[in-house]
């Protein structure tokens, strides 16, 4: 992957910083200050869902009125702050053809709750392609932890250990969209090909871009709650703790460096219509096999299960008082 730009290191733990940063994100050290290039960076308009929140570029041409993730209206502001551009684009490798296939095998597929005609009744209403904002970043992390195992407890179930170690962690994504839940793009993170990066853009001719919402400090704090995580799952998994049992894994971690670049990922949003009723699907951009989305529910299944478990609940409840 590329790095984000950078810019003389920190003087105090030599740590990389990048040029937005105003204090080192290792040691807090304040950085000098830069150069004014305020009048060079893009402000631009967005086009923002009073729905959702999601913030895409809005162009004279495009002229959309609703929102790419919901539908619902959108308004257009002037933002006063520099746009955050991406650093990296992932190219889309699904043509729309591909998605509206994959959207009608996903319609078609068998579950107990869904209505038996919603293949065959369910229209497109629209289909968007868009590239998805999100940071990755590079870690390297020093961890403590500390354990209670068996091993070396005599006569106790239990003895207290601790250790340390060092860990590089590459490729941690950090959602930074608002038109996407994060459990959504946790679904879509694992089909990206990163090894396919580009330095610009490139997909169907109507596909937008989601500005970036989501602050690096912002996202820092995430990726230090990630970066524990990992690091607790690491020490308990490596063999790191001796003895076959443990319990009580703590672990503390600090960072020795810290490196970001701002991603953009290609996504199809699908929109179609049944009985009426709106409905959204997600479709990779890079691989169409990943799709999910909402369905409806059939009403007449949802009660015939109901009716079901109260006769069984009945006839138990009956026969419990015969004896």
């Amino acid at each position: 992957m590329s790095e984000a730009a950078s810019v003389a290191p920190c003087e105090r733990c030599e740590c990389e910083l990048e040029a937005d940063d105003l204090r080192c994100p290792i040691c807090g050290l304040a950085t000098p200050p830069p150069e004014r290039e305020e009048a060079t960076r893009e402000r631009a308009k967005v086009v923002r869902c009073e729905s959702c929140g999601a913030a895409v570029e809005y162009s004279v041409e495009a002229k959309a009125p609703r929102c790419d993730y919901c539908g619902a209206v959108t308004h257009v502001e002037m933002t006063l702050d520099p746009v955050d551009q991406a650093q990296r684009w992932l190219p889309f490798t699904v043509d729309p053809k591909a998605a509206d296939q994959a959207l009608a095998g996903f319609l078609g597929r068998k579950a107990f709750f869904r209505p038996s005609g919603l293949a065959q009744e369910a229209s497109l209403e629209s289909m968007k392609p868009l590239w998805w904002p999100a940071w990755v970043f590079q870690a390297g992390v020093q961890v403590s932890w500390t354990a209670d195992s068996d091993a070396g407890s005599g006569r106790s179930d239990w003895a207290p250990h601790a250790g340390r170690t060092r860990l590089d962690f590459t490729n941690i994504l950090v959602p930074a969209s608002r038109g996407l839940k994060v459990e959504e793009c946790d679904m879509l993170t694992p089909g990206c090909r990163f090894e396919l990066a580009e330095n610009e853009g490139r997909g169907p001719e109507d596909a937008s871009v989601e500005r970036f919402e989501a602050t690096r400090s912002g996202a820092r704090r995430t990726v230090l709650q990630a970066v524990e995580r990992l690091a607790k799952e690491h020490v308990q998994e490596s063999g790191d703790i001796p003895g076959r049992r443990f319990r009580n894994v703590h672990v503390a971690v600090a960072l020795s460096s810290l490196r970001t670049t701002r991603w953009a990922l290609p996504v199809y949003v699908l929109a179609y219509r049944y009985r009426g009723k709106p409905y959204r699907v997600l479709v990779h951009g890079q691989d169409a096999a990943v799709v999910f989305g909402e369905s409806p529910i059939s009403v007449w299944r949802v009660l015939g299960v109901v009716v079901a478990a109260l006769v069984v609940l009945i006839a138990v409840l009956y026969f419990t008082g015969m004896r």
